[in-house]
């Protein structure tokens, strides 16, 4: 097999909006991780940036399963010792709307250089408006 090298030039990027609202976190993070990553395109290399855009309105209303709301943390370090900090998804989601898809998306993808580049790709909104109307992004339903 030879490893297909595709010009950066020659690839068509599309634009997609998705609504959060109401969806599970993890069903809307590997959906969005999918496509950025490029995997939904014949053409995917695991290797080049050749996915398409994704925006995502209402993640503010993203609902997880179970008990999760209360009993699933998220963990930062400040850099000084004993720093430390540890928020449930409610207390994360009332502060940062966007921070749990966004993180979870971001752990869906590869680690590195690639991957910081395509976070990049997937744009997270809080609210039902963006600022991205001009792509003309298709809608996609979950």
């Amino acid at each position: 097999m030879k490893t297909t090298f595709v010009k950066p030039a020659l690839v068509e990027r599309k634009w997609f909006v998705i609504d959060a609202e109401g969806k599970v976190l993890g069903r809307v993070a590997a959906r969005v991780a999918s496509i950025v990553r490029g995997k939904t395109k014949a053409i995917f290399a695991p290797h080049q940036e050749m996915g398409d855009y994704v925006v995502i309105v209402n993640a503010d209303k993203v609902v997880v399963t179970g008990r999760k709301a209360q009993q699933k943390m998220y963990h930062r370090h400040t850099g000084y010792p004993g720093g430390l900090k540890s928020a449930s998804f409610e207390k994360l989601i009332a502060r940062h709307p966007t921070h749990p898809l966004e993180k979870a998306i971001k752990g869906m993808l590869p680690k590195g250089p690639l991957g910081k580049k395509l976070a990049k790709n997937a744009k997270v909104y809080a609210g039902a408006g963006h600022p991205h109307a001009a792509q003309n992004p298709t809608a996609i339903e979950l």
